[in-house]
């Protein structure tokens, strides 16, 4: 019976003890790092040495997907929007390349879709965009296995980064990415707004 009243006492008094490692991990985790561009997030630490970064990755992807393979994946979508921008508009505006079968004729950039799908137009740049990517993979894949490749460098325009100094290099691909991501941002605003309101440029 003492027994048991002394464990009992003992008990009691752990439980008014203090914590000790339940809060050092507690003040750990609310002192790590934050990101900048969601400061009420930790910080994705894949991203840090990548240009661009602002520590937006709030679902973490960069946990489970390789960062090169991520930033290949932005480059290239980005690069897309911005000639698909460039291009959807310039059809708006009026520009043609000639000749254009009678049947296009008035068409938008948003209308011409129907068009060249029943005209198998479409069909064939949806064929050899097929087959550049099928070709593009191989130099991805090296790249995955470590053969030194940066993402996106395809040796095209690397002559405008000669002569040019580490933090010139840097700023010039840190242009590349933000043009970029505000291309991908603008292109799914412009079609929205054409197939929403049936407007030409500038769409309103």
């Amino acid at each position: 019976m003492k027994l048991a009243i002394l464990a009992s006492l003992f008990g009691a008094a752990a439980a008014f003890a203090p914590a000790t490692t339940g809060g050092a991990s507690s003040t750990t985790a609310l002192n790590a790092e934050k990101s900048g561009a969601l400061p009420f997030m930790p910080y994705p630490e894949n991203l840090k040495g990548y240009v661009g970064d602002v520590g937006f990755d709030p679902l973490r992807i960069s946990d489970y997907v390789p960062m090169d393979y991520l930033r290949e994946a932005e480059l290239k979508h980005g690069r897309i929007c911005m000639l698909a921008w460039t291009g959807f508009v310039a059809v708006d505006m009026g520009m043609r390349v000639t000749p254009v079968p009678e049947s296009w004729q008035g068409l938008t950039a948003a209308t011409a879709h129907d068009a060249t799908v029943a005209s198998g137009a479409l069909g064939q740049i949806f064929g050899w965009i097929g087959l550049l990517e099928m070709v593009s993979w191989i130099g991805v894949s090296q790249m995955l296995q470590g053969s030194g490749r940066a993402p996106g460098d395809f040796g095209w325009g690397l002559q405008y980064l000669e002569g040019k100094s580490d933090s010139e290099v840097e700023k010039i691909k840190l242009q590349e990415i933000k043009h970029g991501r505000l291309a991908m941002l603008a292109f799914s605003g412009v079609i929205t707004q054409a197939v929403l309101y049936d407007k030409g440029f500038p769409y309103v």
